[in-house]
């Protein structure tokens, strides 16, 4: 058993947790992290940051095949892929080695081993208390005050199509690639399938998308959407929406795969399944509490992170809600903050930002206007501002002249609901209307906010001034 016991027990050192336990240090308290795997977890090892790393050399990429555009004649250039794997790798590494400091710093002690959830029993009055099961077969018993569950989630597979690591691969799998495959077919047409089709795609691949339901990206702007697609059929990609698949209409070969679609037999190198993710909830002692599960495995919260158990929170994928990074973090902090602190503020989803790195890039904020009429806003309207009509938008990309930004508004309030962009860096636009957001401001202040020219942020106030009625390149 652990000498001491601790204020708080992380099971996971993913983002979610790794955050809460360095905001639980900050509030003074001794914390411990059990992670069965690498600190970072699934953003940084198999998910945000080697995805965007391949997706950065993706878009340089890409503005090379187009450097006539800006002027700049190329007559030679080649990818060098094992250079690209080379440098995700080492910004995987060095980001792990910025995690494990950060643990040192705020002096959290990391079980690496397996952890799960005892029941009541002479060491305990209440379920709580962390068995760490270690690679040797050895355990060890951590006794707590409090536990966060924060064991993030995995690649779902479907009924008829496992993952064999070989044709049929998971977003894990693709990531490990030495080689590029001549061609390959997603099945999913959410963030992860559509951010993979684009990187592969810039790097020579032919490129497929099987999508179940009616569009790609479901919970996007539906205009935003129509874009994205657009862009990527231009590129080359065929996209297939509104397709189900079965069992049928697979054959999984050797060293490829068959799809029947409805007009055409496709034949494929790889198969990347991108159907959705499902949390690790399993295997973690769940068992031993009154902690409730939803239908699809997600642990149930309040909006302070607390489950059936009043000491036992959740936070991250574990509790399917946004499937974010920043949004882990944020319920992680809360989380703790309502362990140890008086002032918690529940999270608002609504006021966390959504970024899809595609080529071109999304991002979004809150409600589009569907989302906003359906949830019986009678006056909700739309403001919508081409990047054409911003000088710096411009210059800056040459090939994307029908990206846009669209603001809805609470006509009733001046509430700003929700925002949608597609087009140049609007992922890093974003977080200024997340700002807004937090601070609840008007889109009057936001259009008379003084932004710098030319800037592609001039996009964002004037979407505000156009909501204003004061526009003016809009």
């Amino acid at each position: 058993m652990a000498e001491e016991q601790y204020d708080l027990v992380i099971l996971g050192g993913g983002t979610a947790g790794y955050v809460a336990g360095i905001r639980a240090s900050q509030l003074g308290k001794k914390v411990a992290i059990v992670e069965n795997q690498l600190l970072g977890g699934t953003c940084l090892h198999k998910g945000c940051i080697p995805t965007k790393a391949l997706l950065k050399s993706a878009e340089v990429l890409h503005t090379v095949k187009n450097s006539a555009l800006y002027g700049v004649d190329t007559a030679q250039f080649q990818l060098n892929y094992e250079k690209v794997y080379e440098r995700k790798d080492e910004i995987v590494a060095q980001m792990h080695t910025g995690v494990k400091h950060l643990m040192q710093h705020n002096h959290i002690d990391i079980y690496n081993g397996t952890g799960r959830i005892l029941g009541s029993s002479i060491f305990s009055p209440q379920p709580g208390t962390i068995s760490v099961e270690y690679a040797d077969g050895n355990s060890e018993l951590i006794p707590n005050d409090y536990v966060l569950i924060a064991t993030g989630s995995r690649p779902a597979e479907l009924p008829f199509l496992p993952f064999d690591h070989n044709v049929v691969l998971s977003s894990n799998g693709i990531l490990k690639m030495t080689e590029l495959p001549e061609s390959v077919a997603i099945i999913g047409g959410g963030v992860i399938g559509m951010e993979f089709a684009s990187l592969l795609n810039d790097f020579g691949t032919k490129v497929t998308v099987i999508e179940a339901g009616e569009r790609i990206l479901p919970n996007e702007n539906k205009t935003v959407t129509k874009t994205l697609k657009k862009h990527l059929e231009n590129r080359g990609v065929s996209i297939y929406e509104n397709v189900q698949l079965s069992e049928e209409n697979i054959t999984i070969n050797e060293d490829s795969a068959s799809i029947e679609l409805e007009n055409e037999s496709l034949t494929v190198d790889k198969i990347l399944l991108a159907v959705g993710r499902k949390p690790n909830t399993d295997d973690i002692g769940l068992n031993n509490t009154k902690i409730k599960l939803d239908e699809k495995g997600f642990i149930e919260v309040n909006e302070q992170q607390q489950t059936q158990e009043q000491h036992i929170y959740a936070a991250g994928d574990c509790i399917g809600k946004l499937q974010l990074a920043h949004a882990g973090s944020k319920e992680g902090t809360t989380a703790v903050e309502a362990m140890f602190d008086d002032t918690v503020i529940p999270v608002d989803y609504n006021a966390i930002p959504k970024c899809i790195y595609t080529y071109p890039e999304i991002a979004s904020i809150g409600m589009n206007i569907d989302q906003a009429k359906a949830a019986d806003y009678k006056k909700a309207r739309s403001f919508k501002v081409p990047f054409k009509a911003i000088g710096k938008a411009v210059i800056e990309d040459a090939e994307q002249q029908d990206g846009f930004c669209e603001l809805v508004v609470d006509q009733e309030t001046d509430t700003v609901l929700g925002l949608s962009m597609i087009g140049p860096h609007v992922t890093e636009l974003i977080n200024e209307a997340a700002l807004l957001q937090f601070m609840n401001g008007s889109t009057l202040e936001l259009g008379l906010t003084t932004h710098a020219h030319p800037s592609l942020s001039e996009v964002l106030m004037e979407a505000g001034l156009k909501a204003a009625q004061r526009s003016v390149h809009a």
